[in-house]
């Protein structure tokens, strides 16, 4: 048996387990590229509580990606899905059609959105000011518009949560629509008290996976800010883009610091960690499995 799982164990203590461990090692040291490592103790985690001015900006900016960017996720998820649950003709090219876009590379999409949404010749732009709007968004190249915009993309890539909720909906048991019917439910109160009950093990996937993917937000940001900032910088406006894996692929590999992003990556796994242990213990309370039984 060992044999056969040899190639996965040598591939998981060379490329997984022994970095994890060189890196929380360098998290206590000043490793600057191409010195060596020096130990100072715990100095690289009280400098990014108290004074890196950038930290709590990228946290900040994670959090508002997470909040504002999840929910709507999930809602845009659940209503297309329910859309697509009807039996009508061209049923699997519609949902052909609104899975393709994640399909697209993120740099690829992210770079055709910020031609769409150029402020002087973009064509979204073009037809806000036709329609009558004199000064329509700023889109990327705004502090206040930048992370609405980052919304939008992950909108349009929405397929993915789309596929897995249609697979929920459609795996509700028949026999309790009939029920429903049969006591006079609305379709509302079949959706509230029927659907939704069946599918929340879905939302509780969406909202565990979501949360840590908000939390390692990069590629999307990174494009942006770099195409749309007259120095190329990575940030955005205000640093408006700059969340908490752009400001540590910032120190890591534009300073060199890679002692101290060794450091905000253990954080940032302490943090994912301790989330989605809360999640699954508040899970208990709303997320229903097939049988009736709640997760215990």
């Amino acid at each position: 048996m060992l044999l056969y799982l040899s190639p996965w164990i040598i591939g998981f203590v060379l490329f997984t387990l022994a970095p994890m461990i060189a890196s929380l090692y360098w998290s206590f040291t000043k490793y600057q590229l191409p010195g060596s490592p020096k130990w100072i103790g715990t100095l690289n985690y009280r400098f990014m509580f108290t004074k890196d001015p950038n930290f709590w900006k990228a946290v900040k900016n994670t959090l508002w990606i997470i909040i504002v960017g999840l929910p709507l996720r999930i809602v845009f998820g659940v209503i297309t899905a329910l859309l697509l649950t009807r039996k009508r003709r061209g049923g699997n090219v519609y949902r052909t059609t609104y899975f393709l876009p994640t399909m697209a590379p993120v740099v690829a999409a992210t770079l055709a959105f910020a031609y769409l949404l150029n402020p002087s010749y973009g064509p979204v732009n073009v037809v806000l000011r036709k329609l009558g709007m004199e000064d329509p968004p700023q889109w990327f190249y705004s502090a206040q518009w930048a992370k609405p915009a980052l919304v939008l993309l992950g909108l349009w890539g929405i397929g993915d949560a789309m596929i897995i909720f249609l697979a929920g909906f459609l795996d509700v048991p028949k026999h309790l629509y009939e029920a429903a019917d049969l006591e006079g439910a609305s379709r509302w109160a079949k959706f509230w008290h029927v659907s939704m009950p069946m599918v929340s093990p879905v939302v509780f996937f969406e909202v565990v996976t979501g949360i840590i993917f908000g939390f390692q937000y990069f590629a999307a940001a990174y494009v942006a800010s770099f195409n749309t900032t007259s120095d190329q910088s990575i940030g955005g406006p205000q640093n408006s883009l700059l969340f908490y894996s752009v400001h540590l692929y910032q120190q890591g590999f534009i300073y060199f610091k890679m002692g101290y992003a060794s450091a905000m990556a253990w954080v940032l796994l302490v943090i994912s960690l301790l989330c989605t242990v809360a999640i699954l213990r508040g899970s208990k309370r709303w997320v229903h499995y097939q049988g009736g039984a709640f997760m215990r």
